[in-house]
């Protein structure tokens, strides 16, 4: 990857580290188009089955460089604003989309942007300094964007999001704990470390039941009813019931003993 954006491997886990410490990792062109491409990858890549996002430095994300991105004003304003936009927003869709789940692990300043990235993640922990905002409406814009309008009141509730949107106001760590949108706050020095051990709890399962769970989990989020839920639940599972990874499990079980996997 670039230097803006680290990739370490462990094993079926990866890290990603947002990597421009000096700019408080705020999105530019470079980065932007580095963490698309990552994420749009994911789908093809079945031997990583979790991704944890983090990154370097005193901030999680500032938001967007807006001096960080190419303009020859060959295709006037709109244009340029309109790539730039739909490019950092590419990069939640991906998130979604991608089979395998993502811990965010947030620390100090998550603004505008770095605030939609951790509300993209699947699970997300925290340090005791992060503060998020959508700060989107402190320079004049409108209060909603980069999905912050649809996940912010799925995860949180409505009344709570819109206060937060609505005002650009900053979300503390123990906010967001009791809001649910954290699920544990931890020392710095900790963060990565619980982050691998959510990660190996989760790798620890089926995986092609991992990767239905977090299609299920998406879907369901914005199913109709308590009967299109269980429709889908009931598919995915009737399909995990023909595989080898069930038959292992339940031997592992029986036999009490750690399942070995096999993704068939």
């Amino acid at each position: 990857m670039t230097g803006s954006l680290l990739v370490d491997r462990r094993d079926a886990v990866e890290i990603v580290s947002l990597n421009r410490p000096g700019a408080l990792n705020t999105f530019d062109e470079e980065m932007t188009a580095a963490v698309a491409h990552y994420f749009a990858g994911l789908s093809d890549r079945a031997e990583v089955r979790v991704v944890i996002l983090r990154a370097e430095g005193r901030a999680f994300c500032g938001g967007l460089d807006l001096g960080g991105w190419a303009n020859d004003g060959s295709r006037g304003e709109l244009q340029h604003y309109w790539r730039l936009q739909r490019s950092l927003g590419s990069i939640l869709e991906r998130m979604r989309a991608c089979p395998q789940p993502i811990i965010g692990l947030g620390h100090g300043a998550a603004c505008g942007a770095g605030f939609s990235l951790l509300l993209a993640a699947d699970v997300r922990l925290g340090t005791p300094d992060l503060r998020m905002n959508a700060a989107y409406i402190k320079v004049g814009l409108g209060g909603c964007d980069l999905g912050c309008s649809y996940f912010l009141p799925r995860l949180i509730g409505a009344s709570v999001a819109s206060e937060y949107i609505l005002t650009g106001r900053f979300m503390t760590a123990e906010k967001a704990l009791a809001c649910g949108l954290l699920s544990r706050i931890l020392p710095a020095e900790d963060l990565l470390e619980a982050g691998l051990s959510l990660a190996a709890e989760m790798t620890a399962n089926a995986p092609m039941g991992l990767r239905l769970t977090k299609d299920a989990l998406n879907r369901n989020l914005d199913a109709r009813s308590l009967s299109d839920a269980m429709a889908l639940e009931d598919r995915q599972q009737v399909m995990m019931l023909m595989s080898e990874d069930f038959e292992e499990g339940v031997a592992a079980f029986r036999e009490k003993r750690a399942p070995r996997y096999r993704d068939r």
